[in-house]
């Protein structure tokens, strides 16, 4: 099973604060649509909160990863463990499937991943989430955007491989 991770990260790989987003980049946002409309998106309950009014992305499958039994989510697919992610992910065989947060998530199904889609961001943040650092977790950097900049921030899109893998 091949995914994909897709994140926007900081200097120090840093993704998140209080459980919002460090910065938000219109041309990011944009980048993230248009790469994840018609896919699968896996994504856990707290980053599901953090969506307008706490709802799926529209035009993708979400699958959102919950420890909560009871959990349940209108026009998403909830599972409990790896295992049941495992299990359902065998019904999407020919569609790309994106990991898109939060931190616990990314751990988690890092293994997993052969490419990530990262925005990064040229600063250092105060945050609280972070995404492994991927030239410690056996990825390359494959590809760099040009350097853009949203305000008085500057960031680039990378596009990271497994080593083991290219």
């Amino acid at each position: 099973m091949k995914m994909t991770m897709i994140a926007a990260a900081d200097n120090n790989w840093a993704i998140g604060n209080k459980g919002g987003l460090l910065i938000r980049i219109p041309n990011d946002h944009k980048r993230f649509r248009e790469i994840t409309t018609g896919e699968v998106v896996i994504l856990g309950r707290k980053t599901l909160d953090t969506f307008p009014g706490g709802q799926p992305l529209k035009n993708r499958t979400n699958i959102i990863l919950s420890r909560n039994k009871d959990y349940a989510v209108r026009d998403a697919i909830v599972v409990h463990s790896e295992e049941e992610l495992n299990k359902c992910l065998e019904d999407f065989a020919d569609k790309q499937i994106y990991v898109i947060g939060g931190e616990s998530i990314y751990r988690l199904l890092l293994p997993y991943c052969d490419t990530a889609l990262i925005t990064k961001i040229d600063y250092s943040y105060t945050a609280d989430a972070f995404i492994p650092d991927l030239s410690k977790e056996g990825f390359v950097l494959a590809q760099t955007s040009e350097e853009m900049t949203c305000f008085d921030i500057e960031y680039r899109f990378e596009k990271w491989v497994r080593a083991d893998r290219k």
